[in-house]
């Protein structure tokens, strides 16, 4: 069989578990070579199939998530490392860098501060763009940490970033943080604990990355009004938010002392607000 026709066969099989099959078979294929998606297609269709190829559709069709089959996943300008220990990195959340890309023209930032930092995805994003920044990303995960330095030091920032232990669910979490910041960023846990999520999600994401009471609004009423004390008189606080939660989040907020707006992601959601000191006039 050639590489073309198991990707026909495996775009079939994974029909059933994933809205992008084919695209899935594609990585899982480039990745069973070492070489890019764009290598596979251009030069390999004709090639035989390798062995170790039906174990990764095997995996994916158990709802093994792409990014964990491979080790790594594509954010913003970087590819990152990642594994069970962290939240899979999602297009949606470079609305934040957006976001903060828009709101600083005037001011690039030189502190960064990353919120719940996982893989390290939005600090090293926001390093990428800054190249004069200096950031710090927390995690209350010794293992989330560890990828998110690995990310640090392969990517070349492991002199400008620094990846540190925090726990905003205890008492003076923030105290050994070097603030103040000029940009602070966080997509922390926002899911109800009765939400119903994809099996690829539910069965092999972290759940502490996830979920946040009933509500799912437990860190923001944690974060929110720490960010006052963290923040630079100039600096701004971007956050994700989830479905329906724009109200929730920027009311509380608003009686932090923040002036709020929101910026929409590219399907046109609520994804993230940016924070500013000072209520409107």
């Amino acid at each position: 069989m050639t590489i073309a026709e198991a990707l026909r066969e495996a775009t079939q099989t994974l029909a059933r578990v994933s809205d992008t099959p084919r695209l899935d078979a594609e990585l899982l294929m480039a990745h069973t070579f070492g070489i890019s998606r764009s290598t596979l297609l251009l030069k390999r269709m004709r090639d035989d199939v390798p062995a170790a190829f039906a174990a990764l559709i095997a995996r994916r069709s158990a709802h093994e998530p792409v990014a964990y089959i491979t080790g790594r996943q594509d954010f913003w300008t970087l590819t990152l490392k990642v594994t069970p220990a962290v939240l899979i990195p999602r297009a949606d959340s470079e609305t934040l860098i957006e976001a903060a890309i828009s709101a600083l023209t005037e001011r690039p930032p030189a502190r960064i501060l990353d919120l719940g930092t996982g893989s390290g995805a939005l600090l090293l994003a926001a390093l990428a763009q800054w190249r004069d920044a200096r950031g710090v990303g927390i995690d209350a995960s010794d293992a989330a940490l560890a990828i998110a330095q690995s990310n640090a030091s392969t990517l070349g920032f492991g002199d400008r970033a620094r990846m540190l232990p925090g726990d905003w669910r205890q008492p003076g979490w923030w105290d050994a943080l070097p603030a103040p910041f000029d940009l602070i960023v966080c997509n922390p846990p926002y899911v109800e604990t009765t939400a119903m999520l994809a099996p690829q999600v539910m069965e092999h994401e972290p759940h502490c990355a996830l979920f946040a009471g009933e509500d799912g609004l437990d860190d923001y009423r944690i974060l929110i009004p720490a960010l006052p004390a963290l923040l630079a008189p100039e600096g701004i606080a971007i956050l994700e938010i989830g479905a329906g939660q724009r109200e929730d989040v920027a009311a509380l907020a608003t009686a932090s002392g923040f002036a709020v707006d929101c910026r929409q992601d590219l399907a046109g959601h609520d994804r993230a607000l940016i924070l500013r000191p000072g209520r409107p006039d």
